[in-house]
């Protein structure tokens, strides 16, 4: 089993204006704070052409429901690794270590009209019995959250 989750985030910016701000530390910060976390590490090295984000998060657990929280406890570490090859197009690798799952897919960079929109496709994959197609839907819901939260932060840093 697996849940798909897609998600446009639209930017009244040129596709450069946007890429530069998924690659600057200082939005994925603001991002992090913005979402609440308790800690967080942000690291965004370029590689050439490209740009590796890496973004390790720990999240308060409350709110869960009971069942998810037996399985992952007080605190949520969440580890989200981004791989751009170019500005255009880059693969998204979220996982939370030690616990059985995570989300794969891309995410794409498309300008039209000076108007840019990120679209961010991701599998969500849980290995759990009886209860993963549960926990699977709980966590596409909390990207899907933190994902509009990132597009309201971005829409902030873009018209500074």
């Amino acid at each position: 089993m697996s849940k798909q989750l897609r998600q446009d985030l639209t930017y009244g910016a040129p596709l450069a204006a946007v890429a530069a701000m998924l690659a600057d530390p200082a939005f994925r910060e603001e991002v992090c704070e913005r979402q609440r976390v308790l800690r967080h590490d942000v690291r965004v090295d370029s590689t050439g052409e490209g740009v590796e984000v890496r973004i390790e998060q720990v999240q308060d657990a409350a709110g869960i429901p009971s069942f998810a929280k037996k399985l992952i406890g007080d605190e949520i570490t969440i580890v989200q690794e981004e791989h751009w090859a170019s500005p255009e197009a880059g693969d998204i690798t979220v996982t939370i270590p030690g616990k059985p799952g995570d989300m794969r897919g891309t995410a794409t960079l498309a300008e039209s009209g000076g108007v840019t929109t990120e679209t961010v496709d991701l599998t969500v994959k849980v290995s759990i019995p009886l209860v993963g197609g549960k926990v699977e839907g709980l966590v596409a819901d909390m990207l899907r959250k933190a994902l509009l939260v990132e597009n309201k932060v971005g829409r902030d840093y873009l018209s500074r």
